[in-house]
């Protein structure tokens, strides 16, 4: 069985820089699409970023934020920079065997526990 276990999540100042971790078990992350997904309270479930072959960003955060994977490590990254205080939320990983709608959360078959992204003004 698949499991999605994220890191890195931390508080930062806006303007500042966190990197998250996701690490895959149980099944070779290659197999998969990746994506991030953010939740804020009261906010639905919302589309960052994925990795197939190629990358996916939702506006937002095009330019601020890179996915990436080392399919070495099992392990999918997202890179962030010029964080703004409308970025906190909780980020969560996500594993699709879909190729297409990577967008959507419905497409996303596993998904992890989540990791915390404050960022204070």
């Amino acid at each position: 069985q698949v499991q999605l276990v994220e890191s890195g999540g931390g508080l930062v100042q806006a303007g500042g820089s966190l990197k998250l971790s996701c690490v895959v078990s149980g099944r070779a992350g290659s197999d998969y699409a990746m994506g991030w997904f953010r939740q804020a309270p009261g906010k639905e479930r919302e589309f960052v970023a994925a990795i197939r072959r190629m990358t996916y960003y939702r506006d937002s955060v095009k330019g601020r934020f890179t996915i990436s994977r080392d399919n070495a490590r099992n392990t999918v990254y997202l890179q962030m920079s010029s964080l703004k205080p409308e970025d906190a939320a909780v980020y969560i990983c996500a594993a699709s065997q879909s190729d297409s709608r990577l967008a959507v959360p419905a497409t996303y078959d596993v998904w992890g526990q989540g990791t915390q992204v404050t960022v204070s003004s």
